[in-house]
């Protein structure tokens, strides 16, 4: 790891504990091992740290969807169409893996804290948020308006499906975020919740 990565990755363990704003330049110099001019050869600004972490959580977004074989991308007419082939079975597994990923991946773990704890402590910091609100019901808006569009779902309205899959799916998260859970229910009820979704939409 590069210092520019450990910064990255020093940084959000501490913003995810002490906030963006309790968390000095030299909090995070300190936790990497090195003085805070050092620290500014990197990045200018405690913001540009930021940046960087929101930065690497799309790029570890990217490289899941990758692993599981999607589109690359924004493709949306792609990815409706990889879902084309996909049988119930399958799109539960994909659920259980993606739910496991924000749930247990160390740098994305981290990342959902900080990103639940700034909506209230940094309003201007509410964009982290929206990686997963509104940035996932939006993209799952056009995908499903694609997938009804080739005939995979039934017709309905869009945005209520995407609000129908993702509100108990993130509220799941949330319960079991931080605190203790067991896995197999847990994951026997992600199959639940996607199992009940396909049988309601899919043709």
């Amino acid at each position: 790891m590069t210092t520019k990565e450990r910064i990255v990755d020093e940084a959000l363990t501490l913003f995810s504990a002490k906030g963006f704003k309790g968390t000095t330049v030299k909090n995070i110099a300190d936790a990497v091992g090195i003085k805070d001019a050092s620290l500014y050869k990197h990045f200018a600004s405690k913001q540009e740290i930021m940046d960087a972490i929101v930065k690497e959580a799309y790029a570890h977004m990217e490289r899941l969807s990758q692993q599981l074989g999607f589109p690359s991308g924004d493709a949306i007419g792609e990815t409706a169409q990889y879902f084309k082939n996909v049988d119930r079975k399958k799109i539960i597994d994909l659920a259980k893996e993606v739910f496991m990923f924000y749930l247990t991946d160390n740098y994305m773990s981290r990342f959902w804290k900080l990103s639940n704890m700034e909506q209230y402590n940094n309003p201007e910091q509410y964009e982290i948020y929206r990686v997963f609100i509104d940035g996932g019901i939006e993209y799952q808006t056009r995908l499903f308006t694609e997938m009804i569009r080739i005939g995979i779902f039934k017709k309905g309205d869009p945005e209520i499906m995407a609000y129908n899959f993702y509100s108990p799916i993130f509220l799941l998260l949330h319960k079991c975020s931080g605190h203790e859970y067991e896995l197999e229910p847990t994951l026997g009820l992600v199959g639940r919740i996607t199992g009940e979704f396909y049988d309601r939409y899919h043709k």
